[in-house]
């Protein structure tokens, strides 16, 4: 199962309003890595992906994994610290107008490019949930 989402920094990454989320970043991504079921996630040099620039938006923060299945993946956003992270995103990420998260079916030791990740959420935007990109909430 692989994952993108994109979030949208209400603030420049080394504003001191961002400070928070930035400094958690280094222990929720160690908890992902821990979580049974993972599998990968996307990093660059820095450890984490916040460097990655897409379209040009240095705003725009890119995380993108895959797991085992959909019920790890749920279970390590729902019901670790990652999830009192979630709780508060308000305060540091716009409000999203379409859908930022998307899932898809990788096949075993697949491991998904940004570029294809991007088109999968492209095509939740377009055409909405089905088998090619689905979220938790609508599931295939």
């Amino acid at each position: 199962m692989a994952q993108l989402n994109l979030a949208r920094a209400l603030y420049d990454l080394d504003d001191p309003r961002m400070a928070d989320f930035m400094s958690q970043l280094d222990a929720i991504n160690a908890l992902a890595e821990a979580a049974p079921g993972f599998v990968w996630r996307l990093k660059t040099e820095s450890g984490n992906a916040t460097d990655i620039n897409l379209e040009g938006d240095e705003r725009v923060v890119v995380n993108m994994s895959v797991w085992q299945s959909i019920d790890t993946l749920f279970d390590y956003t729902y019901t670790t610290a990652h999830t009192a992270v979630m709780k508060r995103r308000r305060a540091w990420f716009e409000k999203h107008d379409r859908p930022g998260l998307v899932l898809w079916r990788v096949e075993d030791r697949h491991i998904p490019t940004l570029d294809e990740a991007l088109a999968r959420l492209k095509h939740l935007r377009t055409h909405g949930p089905g088998p090619e990109a689905f979220t938790f909430k609508e599931r295939f």
